[in-house]
């Protein structure tokens, strides 16, 4: 094996580059294997708060019974039909909450009181990214979309940290700095480095020959499961090389300072160039059991500009009507402070979406006095008044997943069938996307 074909490969293990075949690897080896066309969305982002946000600094303000020491009732704000903390005089950087709702308020949807059922990072963070509490083999939602809609996209499901299961429905790929993009996108050239090509066109589609003559040669031949395995993946990956190409024009030529916009650009050169369906963006330290105020000043703005950041870069590049936001966290802060001047675990939180199809200028679900889940009503969306609190329900991780496999149009998918969410249709929000 000549040396481009080595430095592609270990560029391919380094990203977590693979192959997914729901046939098997032998159809894979007995299959005429081509070069994936370009998917063409819809793209998918989810951003993760990791650590667990204070909510009531953001989307669910809270300006009694002690719930923050920034603000008063009287000083929460509005925009449309969202409620929100003021920021902009105590923030640490970044966007403040008036900023980001004045720019994006009108198409976002935010729910409140939306029920954890644990108060721990690591289940809340498995719930909250799989719509499953119980189970450890369930695939992410940012996963089973990339399986169900682009299997064969050679950075079909991108992670940047955050809880990135699988299911085994799809490969994970990391790719963390965007030379290393440049070098998994040009493998055949120095270091990703187009003006330094191992080889020229002619060397280059004799290789590309030999080893399809090689592939159509062994097909025939009976072979070892791990030697199936083996021969598919290197000829997958040689086909997907040509694929990979296609992000080179849309690699930036510098990389920006935020932590959340240089995963951004990763996702959206690979979204644009079609050889990726979904992104897992991830920024953490929100666990603010010391300095709650403090921290959340600092991260809950950096956040935001992210967001943002994303979005307008989405619209310069011409695929923003095609993205669709989650933004998660796997808990939220408790309604007092402890001694520390931080706040706890909270198993009860907020979630925003944004994109195609999704109504904006709308909030569902509430928290009460004491930051407690109101519950719903699944078939009016409204909340249910003190009186009437028994005909609702409490909404969990599983009925947003629910919603969303919905949204996404992979509801009856053979792989979401695979990993049912068993909710009873009474439960099932209606109209939840507007």
């Amino acid at each position: 094996m000549n040396k481009s074909r080595r430095d592609f490969l270990k560029y391919c293990s380094l990203a977590g580059l693979g192959f997914a075949c729901p046939g098997g690897m032998t159809s894979v080896l007995h299959a005429d294997v081509k070069e994936t066309p370009p998917y063409d969305g819809p793209f998918y982002l989810v951003f993760n708060a990791s650590g667990g946000w204070d909510t009531t600094y953001l989307m669910d303000p809270k300006g009694i019974n002690e719930m923050n020491r920034l603000y008063k009732e009287g000083d929460i704000l509005t925009k449309g039909a969202h409620k929100f903390a003021p920021t902009e005089k105590t923030k640490s950087g970044g966007m403040s909450n008036e900023e980001f709702y004045n720019e994006f308020g009108d198409e976002l949807l935010t729910f409140n009181g939306l029920d954890y059922s644990v108060n721990n990072h690591s289940p809340g963070a498995r719930y909250m990214a799989t719509g499953k509490l119980d189970s450890l083999a369930y695939p992410t939602f940012a996963a089973l979309v990339a399986a169900c809609n682009g299997p064969t996209c050679p950075l079909s499901f991108l992670t940047f940290g955050n809880y990135s299961a699988t299911g085994n429905v799809v490969a994970m790929s990391r790719v963390p700095y965007l030379p290393s993009l440049q070098k998994i996108a040009n493998a055949d050239s120095i270091e990703g480095n187009l003006r330094s090509p191992y080889h020229d066109d002619f060397a280059l589609s004799r290789i590309e020959q030999a080893l399809g003559e090689q592939h159509a040669a062994r097909a025939v031949q009976p072979h070892l499961p791990r030697e199936e395995r083996a021969m598919s993946m290197l000829y997958a990956a040689q086909v997907n090389s040509k694929a990979l190409q296609r992000v080179t024009p849309f690699i930036p030529s510098t990389n920006p300072k935020g932590r959340l916009a240089q995963q951004a650009e990763i996702a959206l050169a690979s979204f644009k160039a079609g050889v990726c369906v979904s992104a897992n963006l991830s920024i953490g330290q929100f666990d603010s059991h010391a300095n709650n105020d403090t921290d959340q000043m600092k991260l809950i703005p950096e956040f935001l500009e992210g967001i943002a950041y994303v979005l307008r870069r989405a619209e310069a590049q011409k695929i923003r009507e095609k993205l669709v936001v989650i933004v998660q966290s796997e808990m939220g802060r408790t309604p007092t402070y402890n001694k520390g001047n931080g706040k706890d675990h909270w198993s009860i939180g907020s979630a925003m979406f944004l994109g195609p199809r999704i109504k904006g200028n709308r909030v569902i679900g509430a928290t009460d006095d004491k930051q407690f889940g109101v519950p719903l009503d699944p078939k009016s969306l409204a909340c249910c008044k003190d009186s009437d609190k028994e005909k609702g329900i409490k909404i969990r991780p599983e009925h947003i997943h629910t919603a969303l496999r919905e949204h996404a149009g992979i509801a009856e998918h053979p792989l979401s069938k695979k990993f049912p969410l068993v909710i009873p249709e009474k439960e099932r929000l209606k109209g939840f996307w507007g």
